[in-house]
C-alpha cells in the first residue's frame, strides 16, 4: 500500500450511541443518573468496607476490589460518552483513546478474575467453615487479588501497544461510543493476524479459564448444600451466595450474549446496547445488589449514617445553621409581630 495512504491519525471519530438528534438530551439525562449512581454506589462500598469494623472480613474485601473494578472501567468510558452527547463532533485524541483502550481493559479483565476469587471465597465459607480463616487468610486474599491485576495489566499493555504500533488508514471513524479493540482492529492497515490471533486466544482463555473456576466452585457448593439435613442450613448458604451468583449470571450472560450471537448487519447496534449495560448499568446493578441483600452492609450503612449526622451535629456550620434557623424562623417573626403591634397601638 502506498505509504501516502497511512495517515498519521491525531484522532478518531466516535459514531456514539446514535445519531438521532432528537434522542441526544434524554439519552444525556438517562445515562448521567445512572453513571453518578454507580460512581456514589461503587465509592461508598470501597469506603464503607475500608472503615467499619464488622465488615473487615474476605468476603467484604473481595467485594471492594469488585467495587473499584466497577467504577474502574465505568469511567474510562462514561465520562466522554457523556460529553459526546452535547459536543457536535464526537472526537477523541489518539493518546487518549489508546489510555482508555488500556485502562477499560485492566478493569474489565480483573473482574473476571476476582468474581472467581469470590466464588471461592463462597465455597470455603459453605464447605470447609472450620477452617475458613485459616484457608482465606490476609495472604491468600491479597494474591487472590494482586495476581489479577498484575495479568490484566500485562494483558492491557500487550494489546494496548500491539494495536496502536501498527498503522491506520486515513479512515479514523469508530463504529462505538469508546475506543474498543475489535471496531480498532478494523481501521488498521497493517496486517492485523497476529494481534487478532492474540486477542482471541487470551480473551478466550479469559473467559473460559474463570468461568470455569465460578462452574467448579458453585457446583461444589451446590453439593455442600444438598447434603446438610437442616433447612435452615441451607437457606443461609443460598442467601450467602444468592448476590454474588445474581452478578455473575448478569455478568457474563451479557458477555457471552455479545460474542456469541449471530453476526448480522445489525450487530453493531446489538453491540453497542450490550456494552452500554455491562459499561455502565452492571457497574451500577452490582453494589446495589450487594447491598439491597446483605443486612450487614445496610446496618454498617446506617451506623456510617448515624456517625457521619454526629459529626456534623458537632461542627461549627450546624451552630451556624441553627443559629440562623432559629433568626429567621423563630426570634424575626416575633420581632415583626411586636412591631406590627407597636405601630397598631402608636
Amino acid at each position: 500500500m502506498d505509504k501516502h495512504n497511512l495517515t498519521v491519525l491525531n484522532e478518531f471519530i466516535l459514531t456514539g450511541i446514535t445519531d438521532r438528534p432528537e434522542l441526544q438530551a434524554p439519552l444525556f439525562g438517562l445515562f448521567l443518573i445512572i453513571y453518578m449512581i454507580s460512581v456514589v454506589s461503587n465509592l461508598g462500598m470501597v469506603i464503607l468496607t475500608k472503615i467499619d469494623s464488622s465488615l473487615q472480613t474476605p468476603m467484604y474485601f473481595f467485594l471492594r476490589h469488585l467495587a473499584i473494578t466497577d467504577f474502574g472501567y465505568s469511567t474510562a468510558v462514561g465520562p466522554k460518552m457523556l460529553v459526546n452527547f452535547v459536543v457536535n463532533e464526537n472526537t477523541i485524541s489518539y493518546y487518549f483513546c489508546a489510555i482508555q483502550l488500556a485502562i477499560f481493559i485492566l478493569f474489565i479483565n480483573s473482574e473476571f478474575f476476582i468474581l472467581s476469587a469470590m466464588s471461592y471465597d463462597r465455597y470455603v465459607a459453605i464447605c470447609n467453615p472450620l477452617l475458613y480463616t485459616v484457608i482465606m487468610s490476609q495472604k491468600t486474599c491479597w494474591v487472590l487479588v494482586a495476581t489479577p491485576y498484575l495479568y490484566s495489566t500485562f494483558v492491557s499493555l500487550l494489546f494496548t501497544i500491539k494495536i496502536f504500533t501498527l498503522s491506520f488508514c486515513g479512515y479514523n471513524v469508530i463504529s462505538h461510543f469508546y475506543c474498543d479493540g475489535l471496531p480498532l482492529l478494523s481501521l488498521l492497515c497493517s496486517n492485523a493476524h497476529e494481534i487478532k490471533l492474540i486477542i482471541l486466544i487470551v480473551a478466550a482463555f479469559d473467559l473460559i479459564s474463570s468461568l470455569l473456576m465460578v462452574l467448579v466452585s458453585y457446583l461444589l457448593i451446590l453439593a455442600a448444600i444438598l447434603r446438610m439435613n437442616s433447612a435452615e442450613g441451607r437457606n443461609k448458604a443460598f442467601s450467602t451466595c444468592g448476590s454474588h451468583l445474581t452478578v455473575v449470571v448478569v455478568f457474563y450472560g451479557t458477555l457471552i450474549f455479545m460474542y456469541l450471537q449471530p453476526k448480522s448487519s445489525d450487530s453493531f447496534d446489538t453491540d453497542k446496547l450490550a456494552s452500554v449495560f455491562y459499561t455502565l448499568v452492571i457497574p451500577m446493578l452490582n453494589p446495589l445488589i450487594y447491598s439491597l441483600r446483605n443486612k450487614d452492609m445496610k446496618y454498617a450503612l446506617h451506623r456510617a449514617l448515624g456517625q457521619l449526622c454526629n459529626i456534623f451535629s458537632q461542627s461549627s456550620l450546624y451552630h451556624m445553621i441553627h443559629i440562623h434557623y432559629i433568626m429567621c424562623f423563630k426570634l424575626f417573626p416575633v420581632c415583626l409581630q411586636r412591631v406590627e403591634q407597636a405601630q397598631k397601638h402608636g
